[in-house]
């Protein structure tokens, strides 16, 4: 990806960002005169400023901070604990599992209580925000357990979409990528699932639409970044590789799912990596 044009900041917030003074204090240093940017004195308050200027203030130039570490990992979450960093009812949240290396990091969008596998943390917010955005149209991948026998035409019907009430009475249009069926019972189904969004219990709200409990939501893919061995609880890094594939839509998780087949499932291919989070470039700068 390339790196887009550095259009700059407001001054105000660019101090503010460089940690000379708060937006309010800017403000008031650039119109008593005391600002210069590339030496000369700035007063225009709208006018963008390159984060390559030179800035001084009071004559004396500002030093810049180094850019922070940008850090991604992956996360294998276990059932019951739930995706929030302070939970009100004294529930066990996946930052208490990470502990000191889920400080300063936010999470990819959510997993619900009852769910468990691949969930991503990062501490770029805009990474965050781009990995999750519904015009990227980003695969995830689960493995499903649902109560009954899946039959054709309700994998036809998950494919096609569905219209479902949600909370309020809104009505949301669910759909799956793909739906594979890898083993069918009368008291269950085994599935693999696609999705290219992110909705709240999207999975469990359309097995129930077409009458089966999804009794297991695994995710084990989350575009180019697999789950493979990762112990339930633990976390390893995710290089820069693996992002940039994901946001180029260069991803594993898109490639044709398994034919049917009622033989047991391949073990997960072992991940590599260790259990502590690693820097990568900006994949904004790529």
């Amino acid at each position: 990806m390339s790196r887009p044009r550095d259009s700059g900041l407001f001054l105000p917030r660019l101090l503010s960002k460089m940690g000379v003074a708060s937006r309010a204090e800017a403000v008031r240093l650039i119109r008593a005169g005391r600002v210069r940017v590339n030496g000369r004195i700035a007063r225009d308050l709208s006018a963008r400023v390159p984060s390559t200027a030179r800035l001084s203030v009071d004559d004396a130039e500002v030093e810049r901070r180094p850019e922070p570490v940008r850090q991604i990992i992956a996360f294998n979450k276990p059932r019951g604990a739930v995706t929030t960093r302070h939970d009100p009812d004294g529930r066990r949240t996946v930052f208490d599992i990470l502990g000191d290396a889920g400080r300063g990091l936010v999470s990819v969008g959510r997993l619900d209580r009852a769910s468990t596998g691949l969930l991503l943390f990062t501490s770029d917010t805009a990474l965050a925000a781009a990995l999750t955005d519904p015009a990227r149209a980003i695969v995830r991948r689960y493995v499903v357990t649902v109560r009954g026998r899946v039959t054709p035409d309700a994998v036809a019907r998950l494919e096609s979409g569905l219209a479902l009430t949600g909370e309020r009475g809104r009505v949301d249009h669910l759909r799956a990528v793909r739906v594979v069926i890898r083993k069918a019972s009368g008291r269950e189904t085994h599935l693999l699932v696609d999705l290219d969004e992110g909705r709240n219990r999207e999975i469990r709200r359309l097995f129930r639409a077409v009458g089966h409990e999804a009794t297991r939501v695994h995710r084990i893919a989350f575009g180019a970044i697999a789950l493979g061995s990762l112990p339930s609880g633990a976390w390893r890094p995710v290089d820069a590789d693996a992002i940039t594939a994901t946001l180029g839509h260069a991803s594993a998780a898109t490639a044709p799912p398994p034919a049917t087949t009622s033989r047991p499932r391949p073990p997960l291919a072992r991940s590599a990596g260790s259990g502590s989070a690693a820097s990568y470039a900006s994949t904004r700068g790529k």
